[in-house]
């Protein structure tokens, strides 16, 4: 894309893109073939195409769906049978309604996200030192890398030439793991950090223990015997203690 794409996207959308999306952008912005996701279960098989990237010139559709899907997936996790509230919301309502003004009012304060595909939203506030790209699915989110670079080796790892064979003496077998420059970049990018602050969105990251990781930090109880599938950060006194559960939101 050319920088005055870039800006007439931004002014369609209403959006602005960080530095380092702009480069990204302006170097790779979108793949010329869709992404073949072929999917099984007891009823047969489906195969269906996404956008690899999305094309911020073609794809409205996708890119207008997906700038709303972690505003309607979440909502979802917050009305409905996970029940998920945050600590600092205060006093959980009961009203449906109460819930969802309290919800949106602090969606529209938190740092804006972008799509780039699938799932995977970038934190566009240039304010901010780290803006890590996010894996939403509803309420249960997790960090797909601190910074672009790390987002894509996580994201094109199977594309890309940085596996090597490790052949484990117990199992009598060989496995394919990341090779030195590809893991050292993985996992520097995921040390803990006291600097690594997301306003708004590191709480709800922390609501259940796949996101502790993201931080380089482990969840409480994981050192215990005791499994932790799901762990809130906050249960009002009049909620029950229920565990959460993953919701099928018929998206790749």
């Amino acid at each position: 894309m050319t920088n005055n794409q870039i800006n007439e996207v931004e002014k369609k959308y209403s959006i602005q893109f960080t530095p380092e999306h702009r480069e990204f952008l302006e170097i790779l912005h979108t793949i010329d073939r869709k992404e073949i996701i072929e999917n099984k279960d007891e009823w047969g098989d489906e195969i269906n195409e996404y956008p690899f990237f999305y094309n911020w010139l073609e794809d409205h559709e996708e890119i207008k769906q997906k700038l709303n899907w972690p505003y309607e997936t979440i909502h979802r996790d917050v009305v409905g049978r996970n029940g998920v509230w945050l600590k600092s919301w205060g006093k959980k309502p009961d009203s449906e309604e109460e819930k969802t003004k309290i919800f949106t009012d602090w969606y529209n304060h938190s740092p804006t996200l972008l799509p780039l595909t699938s799932h995977r939203f970038i934190i566009s506030n240039s304010n901010l030192k780290y803006r890590p790209i996010l894996s939403i699915w509803g309420s249960d989110i997790i960090i797909y890398g601190w910074s672009l670079r790390t987002y894509l080796l996580n994201e094109l790892n199977y594309h890309l030439d940085i596996w090597t064979e490790e052949y484990d003496e117990e199992d009598q077998q060989s496995y394919s793991v990341l090779n030195e420059e590809a893991k050292k970049i993985h996992d520097d990018d995921y040390k803990f950090d006291s600097n690594k602050k997301i306003p708004y969105w590191e709480e709800l990251i922390l609501l259940w223990n796949t996101g502790w990781k993201s931080f380089g930090l482990e969840f409480p109880g994981q050192t215990d015997s005791t499994v932790y599938p799901v762990m809130k950060t906050y249960i009002p006194d009049d909620s029950e203690s229920n565990q959460k559960v993953f919701n099928d939101f018929k998206n790749p």
